[in-house]
């Protein structure tokens, strides 16, 4: 008759003299005669005494370990479930689902022992042989009964393989020669297995042998289990089970390797290529009508969370973005947290795989909607990057490998080259991005009155309604400015312009193909879209707070020395608004309906169509950016120079 399991308990913890080994015995036992004796194949296991017998014999090993008086040593009930094969028949009874459940019970099984047994059990070939078989039976189908067992079990081996990273090989390896290895191991690790169980003087003598039932119950019971200890798919049993998790809602644990394990990794097991394939499926699962637009605002996707937050606006394809975002992040935080070898030969993967073969023929397609597309996807990729190694493959994809200065007469044979050149499409629509507050502000002396002064009185409204005036923005370009300057504070800039090499010999000065179109952008604001002015300006903006002494030279000096057919910011900027005071003369009541547009984009007053509406916006924005250029130069000119009578910063402006 059955015991209840807290007087079970009580009977291992209070009667020291009972045979630990005898009751183990007879709690295997009684599972395996259940297989004999049973005839109903329909109860569940969970309603048979199974669960109870396996919870006995898990307290009898963890007791039996405790009361062990050498540590590391293995008593008598390990070394019985080791020389016996109870795993190896649990992991068969378990593929077969017998009693229906039976393979949750294995799954806990398993998990519980690893866990809480503290003798090293993975490089027993009786251990870790069924372990690899295990493995092979989940992790493939998201959703399944056993799902959250399946994720406890490998979340405790990778736990395990965190401890001791050697073990990785052998939940990896599955070849003969590893098997021989550990066969070897095993003799040397438990002498008394050796002489079997028929040995008079060993405490085995007690043990039934189990071949009485079981030849008969696995032949009568179970299908046969041919698989061998080398079965093809055994190399990559851990990672196939842990991609296959990665559908799962029930969170996962996290592993590294290190050394030789790392190696093995990258060199001998499928590990980085099923990440990446993992990665690239779900980047060809994404619907081809993905908005641009919806990408760019989509923001906060974690590895740890990859569902889209709840509280922002729902879209087409918005669930399968998320689940790529989350994947990709997971990947950039994996080559950051991970060995050296792994994380470079993963970048690697993700760089060759997903941008050069999936991403870059969309980029450079016929197809205007593939390209701001997969545009917008790369600009959100680019947005979540953390890792120092998929950065500089991500660098290398865009920008190339060649350091060479660029030249007017230069094709663009870099990507970003193309990228730069779509910039300066005819067509009005690069992905729009989400929009944010300028950022940038307002001034004081020459170089700021240069800016502020720029838009002739005529064409100037902010004043008549009292918004955003010069000291915001001022307060707003200072934050942004510690902000752009703590994050680029690694990289070594100097702090002012070096000198020229006078024998280095003399070539035509080229802004590159980037500043080249922002210029070329920036020189038709009166003629072009509203959202796109937006867009122009808030990138010439960004670029004016970067501390290098030659961007701030070249994109806020207004009195530097320009070659001749060379421009810089402030060029085009003059010659904007003398465009400007030609088109003026011919716009009838031009301040009042100037006025009008501001109060309309202020939507103060209803949007009615007006004569002159893309001109109008276009002033607009250009007084707007000239105050914003003001405030960054402010706050970024130090208060000495040849041309330079600023006032002192503000209060404790470094």
């Amino acid at each position: 008759s059955e015991v209840p399991e807290n007087l079970e308990r009580l009977k291992v913890e209070r009667e020291p003299s009972i045979d630990l080994l005898e009751a183990f015995v007879e709690h295997w036992k009684g599972i395996t005669n259940y297989y004999i004796e049973s005839t109903d194949e329909n109860t569940p296991a969970k309603k048979t005494d199974i669960p109870w017998r396996l919870k006995q014999m898990l307290d009898i090993l963890v007791y039996e370990e405790k009361q062990q008086a050498a540590a590391g040593e293995a008593g008598p009930c390990l070394e019985y479930l080791l020389q016996h094969k109870i795993l190896e028949t649990l992991c068969t009874l378990g593929k077969a689902e017998y009693p229906p459940g039976m393979r949750q019970q294995v799954l806990q099984f398993f998990s519980k022992v690893l866990a809480q047994v503290q003798h090293p059990l993975l490089h027993y070939l009786s251990v870790h042989r069924p372990v690899q078989k295990l493995l092979r039976l989940g992790g493939t189908v998201p959703g399944s009964l056993t799902e959250k067992e399946e994720v406890q079990f490998t979340t405790v081996l990778c736990s395990k393989i965190q401890q001791d990273p050697a073990l990785l090989t052998y939940i990896l390896e599955g070849k003969k020669t590893v098997g021989r290895k550990e066969a070897s191991r095993e003799a040397t690790a438990l002498p008394r297995e050796a002489a079997g169980i028929k040995n008079e003087e060993q405490p085995h003598s007690k043990a039934p042998d189990r071949g009485a039932w079981g030849a008969r119950a696995l032949s009568t019971q179970l299908p046969a289990e041919t698989e061998q200890p080398d079965g093809g798919t055994g190399e990559s049993n851990l990672i196939t089970s842990l991609i296959g998790l990665c559908k799962s809602k029930v969170p996962a644990g996290e592993t590294q390797g290190a050394g030789a394990a790392a190696t093995y990794l990258v060199q001998s097991s499928p590990c980085c290529p099923a990440i990446v394939e993992h990665l690239c499926q779900l980047y060809q699962s994404l619907p081809s009508f993905l908005d641009p637009a919806d990408i760019a605002a989509l923001e906060g996707i974690s590895w740890r969370l990859p569902s889209a937050p709840s509280d922002e606006a729902s879209f087409p394809g918005k669930e399968t973005l998320a689940a790529f975002l989350g994947w990709f992040d997971y990947c950039d935080h994996l080559i950051t947290e991970a060995h050296t070898v792994v994380s470079d030969a993963l970048a690697k993967s993700v760089a060759e795989k997903l941008f050069v073969e999936i991403l870059q023929p969309q980029l450079l397609h016929v197809s205007e909607q593939s390209v701001l597309t997969s545009t917008a996807l790369l600009t959100a990729m680019l947005r979540q990057l953390r890792s120092p190694a998929l950065l500089r493959e991500a660098v290398a994809f865009l920008l190339g490998s060649d350091q060479q200065p660029a030249a007017p007469e230069d094709s663009p044979h870099t990507l970003g080259g193309h990228l730069v050149r779509h910039c300066d499409h005819l067509s009005d629509e690069p992905p729009p991005a989400p929009v944010t507050n300028p950022d940038g502000k307002t001034a004081v002396t020459e170089i700021v009155n240069s800016f502020l002064c720029l838009v002739p009185e005529e064409a100037k409204t902010s004043a008549f309604l009292e918004e955003t005036g010069y000291d915001t923005y001022v307060h707003d370009a200072y934050g942004l400015f510690q902000e752009c300057s703590s994050r680029v504070a690694p990289w070594g800039w100097p702090p002012a312009p070096t000198p020229l090499d006078p024998h280095e010999p003399e070539r035509p000065f080229f802004e590159g193909h980037f500043l080249r179109m922002l210029f070329d952008r920036m020189s038709r604001i009166l003629e072009q879209p509203y959202s796109l002015n937006l867009q122009v300006t808030s990138v010439l903006s960004r670029l004016a707070l970067f501390p290098h002494p030659l961007i701030h030279e070249y994109l806020l000096d207004p009195y530097i020395n320009l070659a001749p057919g060379c421009r810089s910011l402030f060029s085009v900027l003059v010659r904007v608004i003398g465009d400007l005071m030609q088109r003026i003369q011919r716009v009838p009541q031009f301040p009042g309906k100037l006025l009008l547009v501001r109060r309309q984009l202020m939507g103060q007053v209803p949007g009615e169509q007006l004569d002159h509406q893309t001109l109008l916006q276009g002033v607009v924005v250009l007084e707007e950016f000239c105050k914003e250029l003001a405030a960054i130069a402010f706050v970024k000119f130090p208060p000495h120079g040849p041309h330079l009578r600023l006032s002192e910063p503000p209060e404790g402006h470094v």
